[in-house]
């Protein structure tokens, strides 16, 4: 199984390998810094979608569930039809390693708790060309959906505000942006794209916002 790797937090490379050769972003973990502005959608080097506000419309109180910050354990995208288990992952050398099991995703540990105040709470996944990765087609999620994380505190809901596709360098360099702890509590979900025969050429990032 091919992986990716990361050099000190400076540029991503992806794995290689045959038909089971996955696609898995890594993710800086240091040199975080406050937000910038966005990549416009007309960028040749990102592709974005953003249909929801920054103030996400409360669910109605029939169907909210409430939780505190917690680990989580699972993933629920409907549209997608993804329920994958989270397991918590950990920085090895500055980079992010999802789960060897590609129906896994991982939860990096050492960043913020989905349900938290402040903070991305950062989930990456595989993406396998030849299908079997739980986030094959993250890259489909349409702004507005809702994703359900649940963790050992409760239910969470978020509500994906943006879907964007980055070249691999350009996410490089945007990473302390996308990755940030300072911001208000959101959900960041990671993975690769664009198998060109050997290799991902650029990386999926989900982001979404707590529903009150």
């Amino acid at each position: 199984m091919g992986v990716c790797a990361l050099a000190t937090g400076a540029y991503l490379q992806f794995g290689r390998g045959g038909d089971e050769h996955t696609g898995a972003p890594t993710v800086p973990t240091t040199g975080f810094a406050s937000p910038t502005s966005p990549v416009p959608s007309s960028s040749p080097v990102a592709q974005s979608r953003r249909a929801v506000p920054e103030s996400v419309p409360a669910v109605p109180s029939s169907s909210r569930t409430t939780a505190r910050a917690g680990r989580p354990t699972g993933i629920h995208i409907a549209q997608l039809g993804v329920d994958a288990p989270v397991v918590a992952i950990s920085a090895v050398h500055a980079a992010l390693m999802p789960p060897s099991d590609p129906s896994k995703v991982g939860w990096w540990s050492g960043g913020a708790q989905p349900g938290g105040k402040t903070g991305s709470a950062v989930i990456t996944g595989h993406t396998v060309h030849n299908g079997g990765g739980a986030f094959d087609n993250l890259g489909k999620l349409d702004p507005g959906s809702v994703v359900q994380v649940a963790t050992v505190r409760g239910q969470l809901r978020y509500q994906v505000s943006t879907v964007t596709t980055y070249r691999k360098a350009t996410l490089a360099k945007r990473a302390a942006q996308l990755f940030d702890q300072s911001v208000r509590g959101r959900l960041v979900l990671v993975t690769c794209e664009d198998w060109n025969g050997q290799v991902y050429l650029s990386n999926v990032v989900v982001i979404a916002l707590p529903m009150a």
